[in-house]
C-alpha cells in the first residue's frame, strides 16, 4: 500500500492547532499531528509548528438567543502558537504547546474596553497507539490521548470575551479512530471528556443559578467530539480535509441579559472547518497548513470565524532517518 509508505515527513504534514472552541476559550485542544489526529510521529523525530490564528465575531449566543455585539462591536482574537511533537517510541508521542494570545475589539467600542495580551496555558499531552490493523488494502488505527493544561501566567479569566483563557487546570482523555482507504481517502472520529477545575475572579460574589459569595468559580466539565473526512493527493504531498466539531458542557449557567459572560457558563458549540496541508519539495521537512472554521450554532458562545496559517518543520534529533517509514 504505497500511500502508507512514505518518508517520515508525512507526519508533519498533518499539523494544525485547535481553533476557537468557544467564547470562553478552553485551553487549547490540539488538532492534527497532535493529540486529536490519526497519525504518529516516528521515534527519535520531532516536528516544530509555528501557527498564527486570527478569529473574530460580531454576534454571540446569549443562552440560545443569537444577538449582535451592540456594545463591544467586533471582537478579535489573535494567537501565535508554537508547538513541538516528539516521537518517544514508535507508538508513543509527546506534545508541548504554549499559545500567546492578544484580544481586542473594533472601534467604536461602547465602553472602550481594553483587550488582553500574554501567554495563555501550557499544554502537555501523551498519545498512544494501541491498535494498527490492515483490513484488506485499508488500514485501521486506534489511539488514546491524555492531556493536561494549566495557566502559564496569572491572567484574569473573568474578563469575557477578552480573557486569554479559562484560567483553570484541565485534564482530558481522548479516544480516536482512524480509517484510511488505499485510495488515500480517510475518516477520523474523536471523542473526549474534559475535566476542569476552579478559576479565581477579582470579585467575591457571582451568580450561577444561585448566589455564590466567593472569588472561586467552578468551570464546567465538557464533552468534545469530532468527525473528519479527507484525502491525500499527489503522492501524499497535499491533503484536503473537512471536519465537524461539537462541544457540550455538562453543567453551568446561561449568560444573562446585559451581563458579560463568565467562566461558569454552560457553553455548547457546533463548528465546521476545512484544512489544506502541503508538504514542500524544495526543502526537506518543511510544510505549510491553512485552516478556516466557522461556528454555526452555539450556546453562550461567540459566532467565531477563524483563519489559521502555519509552518511546520520535521527533523531527526538522534540519528539519520530511515528514508521509508510506516507512518501509521
Amino acid at each position: 500500500m504505497t500511500h502508507y509508505r512514505a518518508s517520515s515527513n508525512t507526519i508533519c504534514r498533518i499539523v494544525q492547532i485547535a481553533l476557537f472552541l468557544n467564547l470562553i476559550l478552553i485551553p487549547f485542544s490540539f488538532y492534527a499531528q497532535t493529540p486529536s489526529d490519526g497519525l504518529m510521529m516516528p521515534a527519535k523525530e520531532a516536528c516544530i509548528l509555528v501557527n498564527f490564528q486570527n478569529g473574530s465575531f460580531d454576534q454571540y449566543w446569549e443562552g440560545s438567543r443569537l444577538r449582535t455585539n451592540e456594545t463591544i462591536a467586533t471582537v478579535t482574537r489573535q494567537t501565535l502558537n508554537p508547538m513541538i511533537a516528539v516521537g518517544i517510541l514508535s507508538g508513543l508521542n509527546v506534545y508541548i504547546g504554549l499559545p500567546y494570545v492578544q484580544t481586542s475589539s473594533s472601534v467604536p467600542n461602547g465602553g472602550r474596553f481594553a483587550g488582553a495580551e500574554g501567554f495563555q496555558d501550557l499544554n502537555i499531552a501523551l498519545k498512544y497507539r494501541f491498535l494498527k490493523r490492515n483490513i484488506g488494502q485499508d488500514q485501521l488505527s486506534l489511539f488514546s490521548t491524555a492531556s493536561f493544561s494549566t495557566p502559564f501566567t496569572n491572567y484574569l479569566s473573568d474578563y469575557m470575551p477578552y480573557s486569554l483563557g479559562l484560567g483553570t487546570p484541565q485534564f482530558a482523555l481522548r479516544g480516536i479512530l482512524f480509517y484510511e482507504l488505499k485510495s488515500g481517502f480517510y475518516l477520523r472520529g474523536m471523542g473526549a471528556h474534559l475535566w476542569r477545575g476552579y478559576t479565581k475572579a477579582e470579585r467575591d460574589y457571582y451568580y450561577n443559578n444561585g448566589s455564590y459569595y466567593t472569588a472561586w468559580m467552578d468551570v464546567p466539565n465538557a464533552w468534545d467530539a469530532e468527525v473528519a473526512f479527507g484525502k491525500w493527493f499527489f503522492d501524499t504531498t497535499l491533503r484536503l480535509e473537512f471536519n465537524y466539531n461539537v462541544l457540550r458542557s455538562t453543567s453551568g449557567d446561561d449568560t444573562r441579559a446585559y451581563n458579560a459572560a463568565q467562566p461558569t457558563n454552560k457553553v455548547n458549540r457546533d463548528q465546521v472547518g476545512v484544512t489544506l496541508q502541503y508538504y514542500t519539495s524544495f526543502l526537506k521537512g518543511l510544510g505549510a497548513v491553512a485552516n478556516y472554521s466557522q461556528v454555526v450554532d452555539g450556546r453562550n458562545t461567540g459566532k467565531f470565524a477563524n483563519l489559521s496559517l502555519g509552518l511546520t518543520y520535521q527533523f531527526n534529533f538522534l540519528e539519520k532517518s530511515n528514508p521509508i517509514t510506516d507512518v501509521n
